[in-house]
């Protein structure tokens, strides 16, 4: 048997909860429908927050420029974001960070039976664009259209920008030959028949992404760090805890069906598929080093209008305690 002295050298190893003076609520802003409310549903089902010393507090918010306008306002500790607006923000002077969060990214759709084959095929096309002129994946495919295929989207193609559900139903019309949608759309179209053209994760690999890389992320202050030193890892740890209850145990979608407006067992089934696919699993060193090859394309593309005055990805970015790898 151990001594009093062992048993309590062997406590001091084992990684415990914050302490009581860093814990409280943590407050995570969450949209209608969006995959957060799914992971913050598992975190508060099966208590891993307070497993690991703090509250987690779901704030619902409109859509994703409200939840910017709440992060930056400090009504949420926390958002789910853009990795180019994060680097953006701490290029500019506002310590955040950035904990990846999903390497799930959208994807040029067409119907199944359309006669679109490559990007080449896209010119003279009737093309619908969700994110508007500046979307990173509309300039990743751009570069990807010129230098494989040599067409020039924005002059061979019709494109039209628009709110992504708008653009989903006109697809499905048939009033557009292809849409560039974020990925829970695609899903949905997909479980109705629709295929995917070309993917965000395909296009980014012929740009020199060697991975999946997470370009969605939670993004914190580093002031919050400093406030309780403890708070954000113990989050990470709950938030990997609730995507590997997901992975692992078909008992969580029971938690998390009822927040996905999955009209049918097809699209349930797409969407958990897609999200269990974007689970980041590398090491940060690996993403930062794929975020620093696509920070160049698209500072390149986007110029400051996308990314600031910043040429390279900002310094010290990456939250280095995210439990990846």
């Amino acid at each position: 048997m151990l001594s009093r002295r062992g048993l309590l050298a062997a406590a001091a190893l084992w990684p415990l909860p914050l302490r009581a003076a860093e814990g409280g609520a943590l407050r995570v802003g969450v949209l209608p429908f969006g995959t957060v409310s799914w992971e913050a549903a598992v975190i508060k089902e099966r208590r891993l927050d307070a497993a690991q010393g703090f509250s987690l507090d779901s704030l619902k918010l409109a859509g994703n420029d409200a939840a910017r306008i709440a992060f930056q306002g400090a009504q949420v500790d926390t958002i789910v974001s853009d990795l180019l607006w994060a680097a953006r923000l701490r290029a500019e002077g506002r310590p955040v960070k950035f904990l990846p969060y999903s390497s799930t990214e959208g994807a040029l759709m067409v119907a199944g039976d359309s006669p679109l084959r490559s990007l080449a095929d896209l010119a003279g096309k009737r093309l619908g664009v969700a994110g508007g002129a500046l979307d990173k994946t509309w300039l990743l495919l751009k570069a990807r259209a010129q230098e494989r295929e040599g067409i020039d989207l924005d002059r061979a193609a019709r494109p039209a920008f628009g709110a992504p559900p708008l653009l989903m139903q006109k697809l499905q019309a048939g009033e557009l030959d292809a849409a560039l949608l974020y990925w829970t759309f695609c899903a949905r179209l997909e479980a109705k028949g629709f295929r995917r053209l070309i993917t965000a994760d395909e296009i980014a690999r012929s740009l020199g992404v060697e991975g999946p890389i997470a370009l969605l992320g939670y993004v914190f202050e580093e002031s919050l760090l400093q406030r309780r030193p403890g708070a954000i890892a113990a989050f990470a740890r709950a938030s990997r805890q609730a995507k590997e209850a997901l992975a692992g145990d078909e008992g969580a979608w029971a938690t998390v069906r009822p927040l996905m407006a999955a009209e049918d067992e097809p699209t349930f089934a797409t969407l958990r598929r897609d999200f269990l696919a974007g689970i980041p699993r590398r090491t940060i060193a690996a993403e930062r080093a794929d975020a620093e090859r696509l920070y160049a394309v698209l500072a390149r593309l986007g110029g400051e209008r996308l990314v600031g005055a910043a040429t390279a990805l900002p310094e010290g970015l990456y939250f280095d305690g995210a439990p990846n790898g």
